[in-house]
């Protein structure tokens, strides 16, 4: 209850935006090809930004 009003980290957001694309491009796979291929671009490119907010904390 007490973490109802914590804000997301962006590490959060971005995962969940990442997770989010790739369930869209699973089921899209089933019916059109060409856009799940484009939500699979669109979740590497999540991803690439993940990885790049990793290295700068480090």
């Amino acid at each position: 209850m007490f973490g109802l009003f914590k804000s997301k980290t962006e590490e959060q957001k971005l995962r969940e935006r990442y997770e989010k694309l790739m369930a869209e491009s699973y089921t899209l796979s089933h019916t059109n090809r060409k856009a799940s291929d484009q939500k699979v671009a669109e979740a590497d490119s999540v991803m690439k930004q993940l990885e790049l907010l990793k290295q700068k904390q480090n």
